[in-house]
């Protein structure tokens, strides 16, 4: 399984960017998806998840009402839509694959997660 994560950059605070990553090797679409974030310095955090289905999301506090997660199963890849950025949202971004398949719910941990992106850098300044 592969994951290879996109579209992360410079930005000033209050703009957006759009994370995309795209999978392959695996039957996407049977698996949960997750976006987290590590910012210099600090641990990597849950961001938001997405059901196998796209039926149920989970956020992070911190991002709810400015970031959508959503997927596409034709294009096996998953958005990360950013708005409103803060330069406190500066951080690599990763997605990763939920290890158990057709799951009903979000977890949060990173030990649910089995496969892993490489990671883009988001910077915001401020």
């Amino acid at each position: 399984v592969q994951l290879q994560a996109f579209g992360g950059g410079l930005v000033q605070a209050r703009g957006f960017l759009r994370l995309s990553c795209a999978a392959s090797g695996r039957t996407f679409s049977s698996y949960g998806m997750g976006w987290f974030r590590q910012a210099p310095g600090k641990e990597r955090e849950f961001v938001a998840a997405i059901t196998w289905s796209g039926a149920m999301t989970y956020y992070v506090d911190s991002v709810k009402g400015r970031f959508s997660i959503s997927r596409d199963h034709a294009k096996n890849t998953v958005y990360l839509q950013m708005n409103s950025l803060k330069p406190e949202d500066t951080a690599v971004y990763y997605c990763a694959a939920d290890a158990t398949p057709y799951r009903r719910t979000i977890l949060v941990d990173l030990g649910a997660y089995n496969y892993w992106g490489q990671g883009t850098l988001v910077t915001v300044s401020s």
